[in-house]
C-alpha cells in the first residue's frame, strides 16, 4: 500500500510539473533594431504576457516589466546599443527582485525621450524616440490616415497646435486639458440633441468614449445645449461642449474632472496663495557654489532670476571665486543643477591643417641643334680626307642639353662638315606637405605663422666725391625676401558638438630664379571661408589644379616639313608639360569634450 501511494504521489507531481511547464510563458527571442527616427526593442514570447513600462527621468532610464515570464540566462544578456545613432545606450535584463517569474529590462538612454509600449500577437514591442518630438509627427500622420476628414484645425501648419501623444484615452484627455488649438484623433461619432443638460452630454460622451468623468455640482447650473454633430471625433465634440459652457477640465490618469471656469480660477488663486504663504514660512538655507570656469558676474546674473522674491540673496566672494546663496531648499537645488550645467570647462579645439602641394614637369628635345654645316671648294684640288671626328656628351649641360656630334675637317671637296644631334629628356616631381597645428578656446581667435627667408645679390653704384653723376665702381649687397605660412582661425562649438570654423589661411613660397643672382619667383595662395565640421572629421576646404602643355619648333619654311629630310632643316622639337596640385585639408577636434560637458548637453531643471 505504501509503495503504491508513493508512486501515485510521484506521478501526480510529475503531471503538475508538466502542466506548469506547458502553461509557462517564456522568452523565445529578443531583438533590437532601428527604423528611421524610432528604435524598437522587441520581445518574442510563447504567448501573450502582461507588460508595464515606467520612465525614470532622473536616471534617464525606461523600466520594462514582464509578469509571469521565464527567460534563460542567454536571453538576458546585456545589449550594447551605443554604436547606434539613436537615444538608447544599453539594455540589461534580469529577474525582477522579490518575484518568482517576473523579468525586468532596464533601458539606459542618452537623453530623456518618449516611448510607447505595443503588443502584436505574442510580441511585446517598446518603441523609443531617437530624438524628442518624433512621436508627435508619427501620430499625426497615423491619425490623418485613420481620419481623413477631421476638423479644420487639422489642416493647419501652425506649430503651436497640441497633438495627442497617441490615440489612447489617457493621451487624448491630457490633450483636451491644454489651452489653444488642438489636434483631434478620437473615434468619430454623431450627436443630435435639443435642450439637453450639459452634465447629461458629458456623461453621454464619457460612456461613448470609455473614459471616467467627475462633474462638479456647479456644472448643473450651465445652460442646456442643442447640438447637431455628424461624423466628428469624440474629443472634438467634448472640447466644443466645454468651450460653449465655459468649463475647465483637469486630468487624473483616465479620469476627467470638469468644473466651471469661475470655480477653477478661485481654486487656482487659493492654491497659489497657500503656496505663497508656505514659501514665506519655509526656512532658508545657505549654500556656497565654487565657480571654476565661468565668470562670477555671468552666473550671478542667471541665478538672480530664480531667487525667491524678497527673501533670496546672492553674495559674491572674489577671493575664492564663489557665490554664496541664501534661499529655500527647492531653489537651492534648482541653482545647483544650473551651476553644474553651466560651470564647465570652456571647450578647447585643436585645429590641424594639411596643405599638400604636388608638382610634376616633363620636357623632351630631339633633333639637330644647328642643322648640318659644311663648305664646298670647287676650285682647289681634291685634298686628303681628314676625319671624321665624333663626340658624345652624356651629361646634362647648364642649358639642359645632350649632344651627339660628328665633324669632318676635309672630305674631298667638302670641308668643315659637322652636325650636333640633340637628345634630351627631363622629368621632375615634387611634393610639399605643410601641417600647421594650433589650439584655442571656444570663440577665441588664434593665429600661427611660419616664415621662410632667403636673399639675392643686388649691385649698387658707388659715387665719388661730392657729385652723384660720376661713379667709381659697384658694391654688392644682399637683399632679403620672405615667404609666410599663416593660419588664422576662430572656432565655435555648437550645442550638438559640431564646430563652426572661420578660417583665413595664406601660404607663399619661392620658385625658381629667372636669372642668375636675381630674386626667385614668389607664389602665393590664400583661402578665406566659414565651414561647419563634425568633431574629429576632416574636410577639404580648397583645391587648385593647374596643367600646362607647350610644344615649339622652328626651321626653314617648306623644307622643314619635307618627309625624311625635313629634320635637316629645323631645330629640335621642344615638348614641355607641367602639372601642379594644391589641396587644403582641415581637421578640428575638441580635446576636452567630456570635461566641457559636451558629451551630454541635456539638462532637466524643474522651473
Amino acid at each position: 500500500m505504501k509503495k503504491g501511494f508513493f508512486q501515485i504521489c510521484l506521478a501526480t507531481i510529475a503531471y503538475l510539473i508538466f502542466i506548469f511547464q506547458a502553461n509557462a510563458n517564456s522568452i523565445k527571442n529578443i531583438n533590437f533594431y532601428q527604423s528611421g527616427d524610432i528604435s524598437y526593442f522587441e520581445i518574442d514570447l510563447d504567448k501573450e504576457a502582461w507588460a508595464e513600462r515606467q520612465h525614470i527621468t532622473d536616471d534617464k532610464q525606461i523600466i520594462l516589466d514582464l509578469k509571469d515570464v521565464k527567460a534563460a540566462s542567454s536571453k538576458l544578456r546585456g545589449i550594447d546599443t551605443s554604436e547606434f545613432s539613436g537615444s538608447t545606450v544599453y539594455i540589461s535584463g534580469y529577474k525582477k527582485p522579490g518575484t518568482k517569474n517576473d523579468v525586468r529590462f532596464a533601458i539606459q538612454l542618452r537623453e530623456n525621450v518618449r516611448s510607447k509600449l505595443e503588443r502584436k500577437d505574442n510580441k511585446v514591442i517598446l518603441a523609443i524616440e531617437n530624438r524628442f518630438g518624433v512621436f508627435n509627427k508619427a501620430d499625426v500622420e497615423q491619425a490623418e490616415k485613420q481620419n481623413p476628414v477631421v476638423s479644420s484645425l487639422e489642416g493647419s501648419t501652425n506649430p503651436n497646435i497640441h497633438v495627442p501623444k497617441s490615440t489612447d484615452i489617457i493621451d487624448i484627455i491630457e490633450n483636451l486639458t491644454l489651452s489653444g488649438p488642438k489636434k483631434y484623433v478620437g473615434k468619430k461619432i454623431s450627436i443630435n440633441v435639443k435642450n439637453v443638460k450639459v452634465t447629461d452630454l458629458l456623461k453621454m460622451l464619457a460612456d461613448t468614449s470609455g473614459f471616467n468623468i467627475i462633474i462638479d455640482e456647479e456644472v448643473d447650473k450651465a445652460k442646456p445645449l442643442t447640438l447637431t454633430f455628424t461624423n466628428i471625433p469624440w474629443d472634438q465634440a467634448l472640447d466644443t461642449v466645454l468651450n460653449l459652457s465655459t468649463l475647465v477640465a483637469n486630468k487624473n490618469d483616465n479620469i476627467l474632472m470638469v468644473t466651471t471656469y469661475e470655480k477653477a480660477v478661485a481654486e487656482k488663486e487659493k492654491k497659489l496663495e497657500n503656496e505663497k504663504k508656505i514659501a514665506e514660512k519655509e526656512p532658508l538655507v545657505t549654500k556656497i557654489f565654487p565657480i571654476s570656469f565661468a565668470t562670477l558676474a555671468d552666473i550671478e546674473t542667471i541665478l538672480k532670476d530664480y531667487l525667491t522674491d524678497k527673501r533670496g540673496k546672492i553674495t559674491k566672494d572674489e577671493r575664492t571665486n564663489s557665490l554664496i546663496v541664501k534661499d529655500t531648499v527647492d531653489v537651492i537645488e534648482k541653482m545647483k543643477k544650473i551651476v553644474e550645467t553651466l560651470d564647465t570647462q570652456t571647450p578647447q579645439i585643436l585645429i590641424e591643417a594639411k596643405i599638400v602641394e604636388a608638382s610634376e614637369s616633363y620636357s623632351k628635345r630631339l633633333g639637330l641643334e644647328s642643322g648640318i654645316t659644311f663648305g664646298y671648294d670647287p676650285v682647289s684640288p681634291v685634298g686628303t680626307s681628314e676625319g671624321p671626328g665624333f663626340s658624345f656628351n652624356s651629361a646634362t649641360t647648364t642649358d639642359n642639353s645632350n649632344f651627339i656630334g660628328v665633324s669632318i675637317a676635309v672630305f674631298k671637296r667638302l670641308n668643315d662638315l659637322s652636325f650636333n644631334l640633340q637628345l634630351m629628356e627631363n622629368e621632375s616631381k615634387g611634393r610639399i606637405v605643410s601641417s600647421p597645428k594650433i589650439i584655442t578656446q571656444n570663440k577665441k581667435a588664434a593665429s600661427i605663422t611660419s616664415t621662410e627667408q632667403t636673399s639675392y645679390r643686388v649691385a649698387n653704384a658707388i659715387t665719388a666725391g661730392d657729385t652723384t653723376t660720376a661713379t667709381s665702381g659697384l658694391s654688392v649687397d644682399f637683399e632679403a625676401i620672405q615667404a609666410d605660412l599663416t593660419l588664422n582661425v576662430t572656432p565655435q562649438v555648437t550645442n550638438e558638438g559640431s564646430i563652426n570654423l572661420e578660417v583665413d589661411l595664406s601660404k607663399s613660397g619661392f620658385g625658381t630664379q629667372p636669372f642668375t643672382d636675381g630674386p626667385p619667383d614668389k607664389t602665393s595662395r590664400n583661402i578665406k571661408t566659414n565651414v561647419l565640421v563634425d568633431n574629429g572629421s576632416t574636410i577639404v576646404i580648397g583645391g587648385l589644379y593647374k596643367t600646362e602643355k607647350l610644344s615649339s619648333e622652328s626651321g626653314v619654311p617648306f623644307l622643314k616639313d619635307l618627309p625624311l629630310l625635313g629634320w635637316l632643316f629645323r631645330t629640335p622639337v621642344n615638348d614641355q608639360s607641367s602639372r601642379s596640385e594644391l589641396i587644403i585639408f582641415l581637421t578640428p577636434r575638441i580635446i576636452n569634450q567630456e570635461e566641457a560637458g559636451l558629451v551630454d548637453r541635456t539638462s532637466i531643471i524643474d522651473t
